[in-house]
């Protein structure tokens, strides 16, 4: 079969508009680029003269989906600037929050986004008639994460309850153990995606060596936030620092920017942390873990999935776990005030997609400078070598037959948040 072109106009199922273009010149393979179609929303120049607070509930609407993480890493950078201290029950509330993003945007990628193309069908409401106690176990789970963000964020997308210094309302004894014990209920659900994944025969036309980036939390336990960044070379870096490890530059197809660590690209998201922090992993996540770990997912993109149905596990064990403690704390604390007016903070945060980067420069009680680097951002360099690599291997054995899909699918492992990764642009010349 000779081409000279494959065009994927619009990845299907994931966070905003991209595409995929791989160019072959005399049979043979010549470019591939994955293609970012999505404007740009310009959030950095507009915080600019803002007040922090203002600039938390702005930043935060980057992205519907991973809303809660952007809020985070925002809230968390402008306390390092103003030198807040927050009490542990804010902390604590604030990892609940995480949990319920994670749940959700896990279970909508494994249940509703990624298994469809294992299973042969073009969506999940196609899966359903012959897995219909599947989907609707994903559901569950899906529906429950969007709960807990309600209940600790005040709703579900763009939840205003985090502010700069604590929160504007806790919940309740009995709001916390009703989803203490819902949690608990649902691990067996999360488990379908577990074990659906572990049994598939995952593709290997795309592998080749990653590097893998993620935070370090303390204590040696597994988590999603920390002020150290770990590097499978071997290497740790202050998140203060973030700016060397991403490296950021413009690419003429994509209206996002690309990052590079040491010049070669590099992976962020759950396969990464799993590499990265795997044998941290405890309850009935860790059996998953080292009953599905191989080899392969130091190479494979592919198993970015088993590895977010896994943490989706994970995050319904370390929900009740972290009520627990909350349950521990009678005393709502008030919300703290900051020491000063003026300052900088750089703060890291594994949103569903991996590590999401916030940092901010405030002078006389307003943001003067705005840098944030989205997941997406970071591993789309990736994300287009697996393609390419994947493309070469594919028609040099002649196997094209739905080759857009195979394709489709190495950039639906990555669970893109292509709205996400556009913000960064400089529009100029208008």
């Amino acid at each position: 079969m000779s081409l000279n072109r494959i065009k994927i106009e619009s990845l299907a199922r994931v966070e905003g508009h991209g595409g995929i273009t791989v160019d072959f010149k005399e049979g043979k393979l010549s470019n591939v680029t994955v293609d970012i179609h999505e404007g740009p929303r310009l959030l950095e120049t507009i915080a600019q003269g803002r007040t922090p607070s203002e600039v938390v509930s702005l930043t935060c609407r980057i992205c519907a989906i991973c809303t809660l993480s952007h809020r985070y890493a925002a809230l968390r950078a402008m306390e390092k600037a103003l030198e807040i201290e927050v009490p542990p029950k804010v902390r604590l509330m604030r990892d609940l929050m995480h949990c319920g993003e994670m749940i959700e945007s896990h279970a909508l990628h494994v249940f509703l986004l990624a298994l469809p193309d294992y299973l042969g069908y073009p969506s999940a409401v196609h899966m359903a008639p012959e897995y219909l106690e599947d989907v609707q176990a994903g559901l569950r789970v899906k529906r429950f994460g969007v709960r807990l963000m309600e209940l600790t964020a005040a709703r579900s997308i763009h939840g205003e309850n985090p502010v700069i210094g604590g929160f504007g309302r806790y919940p309740s004894k009995s709001e916390l153990l009703r989803f203490k014990y819902e949690a608990e209920s649902l691990i067996p659900d999360a488990e379908r995606g577990v074990e659906i994944l572990r049994n598939l025969r995952q593709p290997t036309y795309m592998e080749e060596g990653m590097t893998f980036m993620c935070t370090k939390p303390e204590h040696d336990r597994y988590g999603w936030v920390a002020d150290r960044i770990l590097v499978s070379n071997g290497q740790e870096f202050n998140a203060w620092d973030y700016r060397k490890l991403t490296n950021e530059r413009v690419v003429p197809h994509s209206m996002a920017k690309r990052s590079r660590f040491q010049d070669k690209p590099y992976f962020v998201g759950a396969l990464a942390r799993f590499n990265l922090l795997g044998e941290r992993l405890d309850g009935v996540a860790g059996e998953h873990f080292r009953r599905c770990y191989n080899l392969s997912w130091i190479r494979n993109p592919m198993y970015n999935n088993v590895a977010q149905a896994i943490e989706t596990v994970w995050a319904l064990e370390e929900a009740p776990r972290i009520i627990d403690k909350l349950l521990t704390h009678e005393e709502d604390p008030a919300i703290v005030a900051p020491s000063r007016d003026k300052g900088a903070g750089s703060a890291a945060v594994e949103a569903p997609r991996g590590t999401l980067y916030h940092h901010y420069e405030i002078a006389e009680g307003r943001v003067v400078h705005t840098d944030i680097i989205t997941p997406t951002a970071q591993f789309l360099d990736m994300m287009e070598s697996h393609i390419r690599v994947a493309a070469k291997n594919l028609t040099d054995e002649g196997d094209t037959d739905n080759i857009e899909l195979k394709l489709e699918m190495i950039a639906r492992a990555y669970d893109p948040c292509i709205s996400c990764a556009t913000h960064l642009v400089k529009v100029r010349g208008l």
